[in-house]
């Protein structure tokens, strides 16, 4: 079961049920007009991750229709604006199961463009560094008890430069 945030017009949820057949994707975008493929194992629902109710709402839907409560994979690659990587991450993150991975697409956008660095928050590279030195950090989106909750959850974060100058990839391994 994969959670894809942020599917455009769908390739990459193509492409995980072509070379991943038993796999069964669900993708939130905000705006669905855009997704061109169809497929039995593709569920389209069209939501703004900053409207958390109807984020529960579908959540709870998908997980009493399709009986389960976690995905193997979650994958961010919505705004890569800070605040809306950060609150995925925060809500998120803990519908990943145990040894899955939630991935973060482009996660360095606020780093290199100002338009993505929409709010006054640490940088992304800079909480993993804390969250890998099992350090808490300043937030306003992150309390105590959010940061604990990561530190104990994740076993790894693996961070890779792309073929862009722009296109870092960030896997979190769940523990």
């Amino acid at each position: 079961n994969i959670l894809e945030i942020g599917s455009y017009a769908g390739a990459s949820a193509a492409a995980f049920t072509k070379y991943l057949p038993k796999s069964k994707v669900y993708c939130f975008d905000v705006n669905v007009s855009n997704f061109k493929f169809k497929s039995e194992n593709i569920d389209v629902f069209g939501i703004d991750i900053n409207n958390q109710k109807k984020v529960t709402k579908t959540l709870n839907k998908i997980f009493s229709e399709k009986n389960f409560t976690q995905f193997d994979l979650i994958i961010d690659d919505g705004s890569h604006n800070l605040r809306d990587i950060l609150i995925c991450l925060k809500y998120f993150f803990k519908y990943v199961k145990n040894k899955g991975l939630y991935i973060i697409e482009d996660y360095k956008h606020p780093n290199y463009y100002k338009y993505n660095r929409n709010i006054d928050h640490i940088l992304v590279d800079q909480i993993f560094v804390n969250l890998n030195n099992k350090k808490s950090f300043t937030s306003n989106i992150f309390n105590d008890d959010d940061q604990k909750e990561l530190i104990s959850t994740i076993k790894m974060i693996e961070t890779f430069k792309g073929n862009l100058n722009d296109s870092d990839i960030s896997f979190i391994t769940k523990a």
